[in-house]
């Protein structure tokens, strides 16, 4: 359900792009704007996302196979940091070059209503586009704050979609602006200046783009929530004497990996630790969704103290004993 919803917002953002693309850049081909082309190439750039995107989540559905054993949901994230790089290369590097040649050889705008008339239809589709993608995201927003929710999203989709409508937004507004301002004013050169804020715009949302999907793409974890749930599953099946290690990993916005090194009771023969196993891994599948693999490793804490690499992260547990131990 999730990567059809997905799916609707891509879908939904690639129809308005397109069709606004093409009406863009005939009205900047007969008024001779450099906003209303900053508008155009930065539609373009985002049809052209769409379809990056769409290619992703095809990527993403493939099997695995002996060379991507945990198959290849991280092509998902990797085809949206491609996005984030085309919107500052190609949108906002070519935005910034339209406005500073306006600026530098300003001429008035011809027939001026056209821009009007086709930045009015472009906020209609934009804005339409915008509230299908606002309303999947808050979906899964749950009660965290907006810019928190974004940060923990684990689709890139969703709130690529909403971020690239979001500065569409914005640039069209400046777009006005600027125009108008223009006229107004006898000014031309504002017109250049409305290219430069919306080659601005585009650079400083693929920043972020491009911040949130490294992170993804480098091997993120589970929310703490998340995570803390998952180990207390761990720690109230009997037998259980310590959870020494929790480690996840995602591999795609529902395919999660967990690894859980648990100390239990020395007296337990291994039938019952199978058994344990076995129901650990069902009921955090239960509670979770989104986990598709969960291993378990039975060792005692002082193996897995020997074994750890230098640069683990502590587990919750050993800190809470050293904190105890340590002289007041």
């Amino acid at each position: 359900m999730a990567a059809h919803a997905s799916r609707t917002v891509i879908y939904a953002a690639l129809v308005g792009n397109a069709a606004i693309a093409v009406t863009k850049f005939a009205a900047a081909g007969f008024t001779g704007s450099a906003a209303m082309m900053s508008e155009a190439i930065h539609s373009t750039v985002d049809t052209g996302n769409q379809l990056l995107l769409l290619y992703g989540l095809r990527q993403a559905g493939r099997p695995a196979t002996p060379e991507h054993p945990f198959g290849h949901g991280l092509q998902l994230y990797f085809w949206a940091f491609v996005v984030a790089i085309l919107i500052f290369g190609i949108g906002g590097g070519l935005s910034i070059l339209e406005g500073l040649q306006k600026i530098e050889a300003p001429h008035p705008i011809a027939n001026a209503y056209v821009n009007y008339a086709v930045i009015g239809v472009s906020m209609l589709f934009e804005g339409g586009v915008w509230i299908i993608a606002f309303r999947d995201f808050l979906r899964s927003k749950g009660s965290r704050t907006l810019l928190r929710a974004i940060h923990r999203s684990k689709d890139p989709t969703v709130f690529t979609v909403l971020f690239e409508d979001t500065a569409a937004l914005l640039g069209l507004l400046a777009a006005l602006l600027g125009i108008a301002l223009g006229q107004a004013l006898d000014l031309p050169v504002l017109d250049g200046v409305a290219s430069l804020v919306i080659g601005l715009i585009l650079a400083l949302t693929a920043g972020f783009l491009a911040y949130e999907c490294q992170s993804l793409l480098t091997g993120e974890g589970v929310d703490p929530d998340v995570r803390a749930s998952i180990s207390a599953i761990a720690t109230s099946e009997p037998g259980v004497v310590r959870l020494n290690e929790v480690l996840t990993m995602h591999f795609g916005p529902q395919d999660v990996l967990v690894a859980l090194s648990l100390d239990f009771e020395d007296t337990i023969p291994a039938g019952r630790v199978e058994s344990s196993v076995t129901r650990i891994e069902r009921r955090i599948k239960a509670a979770h969704p989104e986990v598709s693999r969960v291993f378990v490793e039975a060792q005692s804490f002082d193996a897995y103290r020997h074994a750890r690499p230098r640069d683990a992260p502590d587990s919750g547990e050993e800190r809470a004993d050293e904190h105890a131990g340590a002289p007041l």
